[in-house]
């Protein structure tokens, strides 16, 4: 019942009768401090003097806010699909138009304003599957354990959203990293849950110790039931990027306490240190082998606000789901419809995400093809730093020479048809672009998968010292 205080009715919501989960929920990242700098923005507009003449929001990891650019492309496809009259203009580039009138066809009525299936767009998903697939070199993720959410926080609070249950000592108690990015804490307060903290090292770089965990859920045991363990790596806010011993060790600990794992990997793009390198908890998971491969659940979380996109405001991101039981990934589709869908224009950025992945991959190919040519006595090949080729200079004996000439071919052709005979390799020869006179080339694309490019590699190097041999 509503009170009456001097004939005045009181209000049904105050402090004391709403959600008492709702007010403990605390986000530093968007407190009280933020709501300061706002004050202390406007205070500067209005010519208020002050020891500084500008706010640096360095807050939250907001990169466009922070003045990183937009990567064109992106922008200029969603600008094609929000406005698909657009798709005539001379001022667009044809890849930007093929991949948004490919965006379009998966949308309801070709419109970025329909509503899409609330696990998201089907080929988007597929889309999402395959830049996991070749993120970890080849492991296969099925498009029905993704789930397009809106940001990744949104797929953290569903999923922690199935694993709370329990009344009292039964309650789910999640393991989190102290220090830890502060939608855990604040979630895991809305849900009621129990908050288990393990420490990160600082000493050792903020490193994850399999004892610190340890001594967490044992003391954690007397209070609750801890079902799940959360790891951020990249972290955030400690930037520490885990080792794969480190990883592996986590795996095994998660399955023998009978944890439910959560791996929010919204920083796998963003890895700078010398020897220093992502591993997903999947892929990890996966050449683990059984029983952890067959049996371990866990769900991994990616965004489009963090790595190189830095696309925040459009809120994109999914969550990948392994080893989760059927009939409660049925209940989690239940759980995502009741919010309709994430925002399209977000699933279309995730959709493009592989795109820089690719570039990515690219580069290491390029590396290697760069190094395994360089490696080979009488092949020289330049630094491949950019599109998708390389084309190596190769040293002909004589007698190959001669032969082709009395063949009617152009050496280097001689040398490629040859190539092509015996190996099933076909590479273009040089002459058919032009070079210095008495130089021979090939070109060779860098685009085959890295196994695939590797053994080509190989195969070429080992036919070059046999064919120098067969004609010295």
């Amino acid at each position: 019942m509503a009170s009456r205080v001097n004939g005045l009715k009181g209000k049904v919501l105050t402090l004391d009768t709403m959600n008492p989960c709702v007010r403990r929920v605390e986000y530093a990242v968007r407190g009280p401090i933020v709501q300061r700098a706002l004050e202390l923005e406007q205070e500067l507009r209005q010519g208020v003097k002050k020891p500084f003449t500008e706010v640096i929001r360095a807050n939250i990891g907001d990169a466009h806010a922070m003045g990183q650019r937009p990567i064109t492309f992106f922008r200029q496809v969603l600008a094609l699909c929000v406005y698909p009259n657009l798709l005539g203009s001379p001022d667009f580039p044809e890849d930007a138009k093929k991949r948004a009138e490919r965006i379009l066809q998966a949308c309801g009525g070709h419109s970025l304003g329909a509503y899409s299936i609330s696990s998201g767009i089907q080929p988007f998903r597929e889309d999402v599957a395959q830049y996991i697939e070749r993120r970890d070199g080849g492991i296969p993720a099925d498009p029905n354990n993704i789930f397009l959410s809106t940001g990744a926080s949104d797929a953290i609070v569903t999923v922690l959203k199935l694993l709370v249950a329990g009344e009292g000592r039964a309650r789910t108690g999640v393991l989190i990293p102290i220090p830890q990015y502060p939608l855990y804490s604040a979630a895991l307060a809305e849900l009621d849950a129990v908050q288990v903290d393990y420490y990160l090292d600082e000493e050792r770089a903020w490193a994850l110790d399999i004892a610190e965990l340890r001594r967490a859920l044992c003391q954690a045991r007397d209070r609750c039931c801890p079902r799940v363990l959360c790891v951020i790596n990249p972290g955030n806010p400690t930037g520490q990027v885990q080792t794969r011993e480190c990883i592996e060790a986590v795996i095994r600990f998660a399955f023998e306490e009978g944890l439910f794992l959560m791996a929010d990997e919204v920083y796998q793009d963003n890895v700078y240190a010398e020897g220093s390198q992502f591993h997903s908890f999947k892929k990890v998971l996966m050449e683990m082998g059984p029983p952890y491969a067959t049996q371990q659940e866990l769900a991994s979380f990616h965004s489009v606000s963090k790595g190189y996109m830095g696309e925040c405001g459009f809120r994109g991101g999914y969550v990948e789901v392994v080893n989760m039981d059927a009939e409660v990934q049925k209940q989690m589709g239940k759980l995502m419809s009741v919010r309709l869908c994430p925002p399209v224009p977000g699933q279309a950025l995730v959709d493009m995400v592989e795109r820089q992945e690719v570039l990515a991959e690219l580069a290491a190919k390029a590396k290697l093809t760069e190094q395994v040519f360089n490696e080979a006595p009488g092949i020289r090949c330049n630094p491949v730093q950019g599109a998708m080729y390389s084309f190596p200079r190769v040293q002909l004996p004589l007698k190959a020479v001669q032969r082709a000439q009395e063949l009617g071919l152009a050496p280097d052709m001689f040398f490629c048809l040859s190539l092509l005979e015996e190996t099933g390799i076909c590479v273009v020869p040089g002459s058919g672009f032009g070079q210095q006179e008495g130089t021979y080339h090939f070109r060779m694309t860098i685009l085959p998968p890295m196994e695939k490019l590797r053994l080509l590699l190989e195969k070429l190097r080992h036919f070059y010292a046999k064919f120098t041999r067969d004609y010295s």
